[in-house]
């Protein structure tokens, strides 16, 4: 890693530290900084998310587009490599001169909410309008419209019988202010 680059990571990591505290007093000004201060770092956005938290992890920003409306709950990782390669190539008596990673990109989609502890692995690709549980492991791609959850991540049901569901349910919402 060059000192540029180490450099830059520590100055990212005090400004996320200074900015974190903006996310008890406002909010919205919290994701205007921390926005820009993700984009700045290479991160791709194709519109405005709700919420990222600042526990939220990306190993390499230039790997990562995130879309609208998208909230990112506490402790997501974003892992863009996979060193796993290079234990395997060894199991088989290979010997790489380097490590060998593998690096692809992870895509989220608009109005997509990723629930606390979630990981994001290489090549991830999350469709349109998905909630995804919290603590699950998500490979592969995402379709539209799905709730998935677990380890690994598989889909459980449509998000839109989802909302139908709970429309029903009499049920107080955090928004109801009676």
């Amino acid at each position: 890693m060059s000192w540029k680059r180490i450099i830059s990571r520590i100055f990212f990591h005090i400004q996320k530290f200074l900015i974190g505290y903006l996310a008890y007093f406002n909010s919205r000004l919290y994701m205007k900084f921390y926005n820009r201060l993700l984009s700045k770092a290479g991160i791709k956005f194709n519109g405005t998310p709700r919420f990222i938290s600042k526990s939220a992890s990306f190993d390499n920003f230039n790997f990562v587009t995130l879309g609208d409306r998208l909230t990112i709950s506490s402790n997501v990782s974003f892992l863009t490599h996979d060193y796993s390669l290079t234990t395997a190539l060894i199991s088989i008596n290979e010997k790489p001169k380097t490590d060998t990673a593998v690096l692809k990109e992870i895509t989220v989609g608009d109005n997509v909410f990723i629930g606390m502890n979630c990981i994001l692995l290489p090549g991830t690709k999350i469709g349109n309008n998905v909630i995804v549980g919290a603590g699950s492991v998500v490979r592969g791609d995402v379709p539209d419209n799905s709730i998935i959850m677990g380890n690994p991540a598989a889909v459980v049901t449509d998000i839109r019988d989802y909302a139908n569901k709970m429309k029903k349910k009499d049920i107080k919402l955090f928004a109801d202010k009676k």
